[in-house]
């Protein structure tokens, strides 16, 4: 299995009936990556699907801004808890930008999983309180989908083609 895959290979998985519903669905993602520390942390968050890039934006101090200015290489998980389950996984690459005021991708991430009646104040307060922001853009590297109906894990995969079987 290879570290990275074409855009074609990426775009095409990205683009399956599955996967755009994991990509604009309610879920948090689920990002990677390693701390300054040397240790791996996990974090979700709301984030924004352009069609090409996973984007967040992060406040002002927080420890992974740092850590992804310092690597960069990064892991994602979208998944649902219903069965059969259906899972994205991205690597990628982050990169961080410094804006000034609240950039329009929190408002979009953050404000996706809120009722509408909510967003208007809760836009207003967080205008009003962050005058910097990191927006961090994920370009994928590699994408996995798993649906557990066509898709599945290489290792169940390997053993049922082991014993001569087929997953269809």
């Amino acid at each position: 299995m290879s570290a990275t895959m074409s855009t074609d290979e990426i775009a095409d998985i990205l683009t399956s009936p599955y996967a755009r519903q994991l990509l604009e669905s309610k879920i948090p993602a689920r990002i990677a990556y390693t701390g300054l520390d040397g240790f791996p942390r996990v974090v979700p968050v709301g984030y924004d699907w352009d069609g090409t890039h996973i984007r967040f934006a992060s406040i002002m101090g927080s420890a992974k801004n740092a850590a992804l200015q310092s690597n960069p290489q990064v892991a994602i998980t979208i998944d649902t808890e219903s069965y059969p389950p259906k899972v994205l996984l991205i690597r990628g690459t982050a990169q961080v930008e410094i804006v000034d005021g609240v950039p329009d991708v929190y408002v979009r991430a953050s404000t996706r999983r809120l009722p509408e009646e909510e967003r208007q104040p809760w836009e207003e307060g967080v205008r009003a309180l962050f005058d910097r922001m990191a927006v961090v853009t994920i370009t994928p590297t590699w994408v996995r989908l798993l649906d557990f109906e066509s898709t599945f894990p290489r290792a169940f995969e390997d053993v049922v083609a082991a014993r001569g079987g087929s997953t269809a």
